[in-house]
């Protein structure tokens, strides 16, 4: 028999995952297949994060582009920081939200917000297409789809092929992960939950545009709220890696079937294997893993390889 999760090694998490979806599916505690829902991070769960999440790699770009147009930009953040070339402020804007301090990172989404203010959701969905086809990841100089967790990709099949519907739960916008998500995870887009820009139609274009404002940001106790709102059904399986993906994971775990929770720990500190090792943004979901109702996948110890065709360690 083919194994379906080849770059996973023979490791506790391993038994733990084939165990409960042995369990759900058959047995005492078997789930409807329509119940079977599973949701997962974005950012640091399916793919890198480091060193600054994808969506930011595509904004600071948006953003040069608008300092390069308007120069007195650069008086005022996120635009001093591109212009500096200090994008180590950005990545402390995030890791102060998982902190608690939204302040600097409420200044990044309201420049976030204005870079699509009246675009058509068809342009902005085709820009991003050709942002993924082009760029690579400025630390790897690689392509991102090549930086997507081959691990979680075959985790993604083994829970279809055991009648599970899976999607994507992410604090990352929404219609940026659309364009790339069939490709790289087969997950639909209708099937990519995410923050949102508001939106609005025109009867008389019949478009439907990007508003000033921002919809909600999906993080933190906001995605559970998002997962009902969306798809109507508790998830019996959550996948993420930082404090924001917290509440989801509680949220599996808390209903009327028995829940698992994944939370991906990355410990290897190996550049050759992939991404740097970092609790930064994960302490909360550490500590809430030490009881043993978390499952923590270790990117060290439980998986053999971590990209596509990368050699396993």
């Amino acid at each position: 028999m083919t194994d379906p999760l080849p770059s996973w090694r023979d490791t506790p998490t391993r038994r733990a995952i084939e165990a409960f979806v042995a369990s759900v599916v058959s047995g005492a505690d078997a789930v409807p297949p329509e119940e079977r829902i599973a949701v997962f991070d974005n950012d640091g769960t399916l793919w890198g994060e480091k060193p600054i999440p994808t969506q930011l790699h595509y904004v600071v770009e948006q953003w040069r582009a608008a300092v390069a147009a308007d120069p007195s930009l650069a008086d005022r953040q996120p635009y001093t920081a591109v212009s500096q070339g200090d994008l180590g402020w950005i990545g402390g804007a995030v890791d102060k939200h998982y902190a608690g301090d939204d302040a600097d990172l409420m200044t990044m989404i309201q420049a976030l917000v204005g870079l699509t203010v009246d675009m058509d959701v068809e342009d902005y969905a085709a820009s991003v297409a050709d942002f993924y086809e082009n760029a690579r990841n400025p630390a790897l100089g690689r392509p991102y789809s090549e930086l997507v967790y081959q691990p979680m990709v075959e985790l993604l099949r083994y829970l279809e092929g055991n009648g599970f519907t899976c999607y994507i739960v992410s604090g990352g916008e929404r219609d940026f992960m659309r364009p790339m998500t069939q490709a790289n995870y087969g997950i639909p887009p209708e099937r990519v939950v995410g923050s949102a820009y508001g939106l609005a139609y025109d009867r008389g274009s019949a478009r439907v545009r990007y508003t000033d404002s921002l919809a909600f940001f999906d993080d933190g106790p906001e995605k559970p709220v998002r997962i009902w709102s969306r798809i109507g059904r508790r998830p019996i399986l959550a996948g993420g890696n930082s404090n924001g993906d917290l509440p989801m994971m509680e949220f599996a775990l808390a209903g009327p079937h028995p829940g698992l929770a994944l939370l991906v720990h990355h410990d290897d500190d190996d550049p050759v294997r992939g991404d740097p090792a970092y609790d930064k943004g994960a302490e909360e979901a550490l500590a809430a893993a030490a009881d043993g109702s978390i499952t923590v996948v270790s990117v060290k110890d439980d998986w053999a390889q971590v990209h596509p065709g990368s050699t396993g360690a």
